[in-house]
């Protein structure tokens, strides 16, 4: 830059609406974003969730009014997690063709899979008693290869009931390998993968385990959820190979915390790269509006556009609906 002040005057591209609105660098599209919802078997009305003000745990019946509502929005995609009526230790309801999940696949689908993308959770966690992501050893760890087989058959049965994109959440090593090989193995070559690439052991995560149901009965994620102090070199790490195993999109979770991991993401891959707007995020914007503490609206659309900034081509987030209705 040769000009300096008082000839470089940089307010006057930011003096009224129409000059700003004009030489934004950043800028939301409803297609971009991706609704999370909840579906949950043996309710016969939505349920609030008391940590999430505006979110549901949703009937079939409610879940398809939601996806119309998002798809009459403009909203780019929606990712269902199911919450059974019964759980085992296996997550055995994950891939029952007629579980929740896969029920409400196939409704979803069937009425606004043509307006937007309808992908699932792959993890366990939601269909298992003891509430960890996968199959639990004597000792209580997570068996990394046998969880392996469960991710693979829970992909294809959700492929089968209609799901347009597998998204593995669990951080087995070798998990978008094993689903890639499965869908390929029983006529799903054309299902992509969108692969939780860098989600890590957060406390951000806490009221989506009201949402689901998933808490842990015992000990934590720590094991196979990333550090948030690890490296920023773990985390490229980890891109590299869900990409070298067929991923054919990655995600960060959560996002506003991390965005310098979104902004690494961006610069080392050619996907599209996703980040989770988490349910922390959610509750303490919705929480401090609530007080009168922050502008609600503004708040909201400030989180998004840093994510966006920081590289995200597609946000996660439980404010889809409402943004897309504003943009």
């Amino acid at each position: 830059m040769s000009a300096q002040y008082p000839v470089a005057r940089p307010r006057r591209l930011r003096r009224d609406p129409a000059l700003r609105r004009m030489v934004a660098g950043t800028r939301l599209h409803p297609a971009e974003l991706i609704l999370p919802l909840f579906v949950k078997e043996g309710i016969d009305a939505p349920q609030p969730v008391a940590s999430m003000p505006g979110v549901f745990q949703h009937t079939r019946d409610s879940l398809r009014k939601a996806a119309h509502e998002a798809a009459e929005a403009g909203v780019g995609g929606l990712i269902l997690f199911g919450i059974p009526a019964v759980k085992d230790a296996r997550g055995s309801a994950a891939d029952d063709p007629d579980g929740v999940l896969q029920q409400a696949l196939r409704d979803v689908t069937a009425e606004v899979g043509d307006a937007l993308v309808v992908m699932a959770d792959t993890c366990l966690d939601e269909f298992t008693d003891h509430g960890h992501c996968g199959i639990l050893t004597p000792s209580g760890d997570v068996d990394n290869d046998a969880t392996l087989e469960r991710y693979a058959a829970i992909a294809v049965a959700q492929a089968e009931a209609g799901s347009q994109m597998i998204a593995p959440s669990g951080m087995m090593d070798g998990q978008v390998g094993a689903i890639r090989a499965a869908l390929d193995g029983a006529g799903h070559a054309n299902v992509p993968i969108l692969a939780y690439s860098a989600k890590y052991a957060s406390a951000f995560f806490g009221p989506f385990r009201d949402a689901a149901e998933c808490a842990p009965q015992f000990g934590d994620r720590s094991t196979h959820q990333q550090d948030p102090a690890g490296p920023l070199e773990e985390a490229l790490r980890e891109v590299r190979l869900d990409l070298a195993e067929g991923a054919d999109a990655v995600m960060v979770k959560p996002a506003l915390a991390y965005l310098d991991i979104i902004a690494a993401f961006r610069r080392e891959v050619n996907v599209p790269v996703a980040a989770y707007q988490v349910s922390g995020e959610y509750a303490m914007i919705e929480a401090a509006a609530a007080n009168g503490w922050v502008d609600r609206e503004r708040t909201i659309m400030e989180s998004l556009v840093a994510i966006k900034r920081a590289g995200a081509d597609l946000i996660l987030t439980y404010w889809a609906t409402e943004v897309a209705r504003a943009l």
